[in-house]
């Protein structure tokens, strides 16, 4: 993938080291300008966790589409990078009109108790904006987000794509999977001290690494035809900065939701093993019959491909409603990839447009019977990170509860 995925390889020892770097190391650092949309856009609603963001056109007709970006190293824009390099830009295209991005906030430190609930929560709050189904999209971490809240919310999404995300991170070996089971929890909540509670996104880039500094390595990214040979025009390096710079601007987030998704995603794998718990309810995929699409990458480093794939033998939904799609790409790829974009995205455009009605599900009664989990299971208990309130945070929260 990229000189980032060296920290593949990181031991406890360096994750460690970069628990000593202090709060005023990162302030020292020269600000990085903060990505702008490519694609025009207004906001629907402001959330505490999220923004809701309308690139809607014309008469905005069709299902409503939703992508939901990931909450991780790099913002939203991953999904508008650039033009003929932005996901929004051939969805529209395709005649996606109707067109939102959930957008997570960088975390203040008032949100460093903020939980996977806390996310959740306002991920329904958001898609209740359109009173019916929506077609949602979960790009990267936001995959993962956008599975489970498919899983707790069945009847409020028509049909989902998840896209280079990490559902079952034992079905194969990665990057962030072998740093998660390598590294003990106690040295993940250390990085959290830095950041009054929260993980800085400049911490985690030193961890992860720099953007390519070479022609050929931002050219695999972005899928630009020319490798190592072709000359680079004034164009293109101006958009090898701009990838450059969309890389160096991160987000921070908030620590119980960091160390949630580090001990129940990749150390417990707790939503492939039918042992998560979202808002209340336990999450069992096989209960999960809509229609479905994975896209993988089949060069992804970051997230293995059979991470997505095995999704498949995991859900509910019928043989004739999924689909799988791998393909040449590295990560951000998948995203931005000029190549990906054109080829594969109208593919999956064509799959979320066919005509055959998907399965109608009905909202739960509210007396249902809360699902037991499978023996052994148990709700999720908090993490060890309870910072001391001030007056300006909450006496207690979610993860506290």
């Amino acid at each position: 993938m990229m000189a980032a995925m060296s920290a593949s390889e990181a031991t406890s020892a360096f994750v460690h080291q970069m628990a000593r770097v202090t709060a005023a190391d990162i302030a020292l650092r020269p600000e990085v300008p903060r990505p702008e949309w490519t694609t025009r856009n207004r906001l629907t609603i402001e959330l505490p966790t999220l923004l809701l963001r309308n690139f809607s056109v014309g008469d905005a007709s069709g299902p409503p589409t939703v992508i939901c970006a990931p909450y991780a190293l790099h913002g939203a824009t991953v999904a508008d990078f650039a033009p003929s390099h932005s996901l929004i830009e051939v969805l529209l295209a395709q005649g996606r009109t109707n067109l939102h991005v959930v957008e997570w906030r960088s975390a203040t430190p008032q949100m460093r108790l903020f939980t996977i609930d806390t996310l959740l929560a306002d991920l329904n709050v958001a898609v209740d904006e359109f009173g019916e189904p929506v077609d949602l999209i979960g790009i990267c971490q936001g995959g993962w987000m956008a599975l489970l809240y498919a899983a707790r919310f069945p009847w409020k999404v028509r049909r989902l794509v998840i896209a280079g995300a990490p559902i079952d991170t034992a079905a194969g070996e990665s990057g962030m999977s072998r740093l998660a089971s390598r590294t003990p929890i106690s040295m993940f909540a250390e990085l959290l001290k830095v950041g009054d509670g929260r993980l800085l996104g400049q911490m985690m880039l030193d961890l992860w690494g720099p953007a390519p500094a070479d022609e050929a390595g931002v050219r695999h990214e972005l899928q630009i035809v020319g490798g190592n040979t072709a000359p680079v025009s004034p164009e293109e390096s101006a958009l090898h900065q701009r990838f450059r710079d969309w890389y160096d601007w991160t987000v921070d987030l908030p620590g119980i939701y960091y160390l949630e998704v580090v001990q129940w995603l990749y150390k417990e794998n707790r939503l492939a093993q039918g042992t998560f718990f979202a808002l209340g309810r336990r999450i069992d995929l096989a209960e999960v019959k809509l229609p479905m699409l994975l896209l993988a990458g089949a060069d992804d480093k970051l997230i293995a491909p059979q991470q997505v794939l095995s999704t498949a033998s995991l859900v509910g939904t019928a043989p004739g409603d999924l689909k799988t799609i791998v393909t040449p790409s590295s990560h951000l790829g998948l995203f931005m990839g000029r190549d990906c974009l054109t080829r594969v995205w109208p593919e999956i455009v064509a799959w979320l447009d066919r005509s055959e009605p998907a399965q109608e599900l009905q909202a739960p009664q509210a007396n249902r019977t809360l699902a037991p989990g499978p023996p052994g299971a148990s709700k999720p208990q908090s993490l060890a990170l309870k910072p001391q309130p001030t007056a300006a945070q909450p006496q207690s929260s979610p993860a506290e509860a």
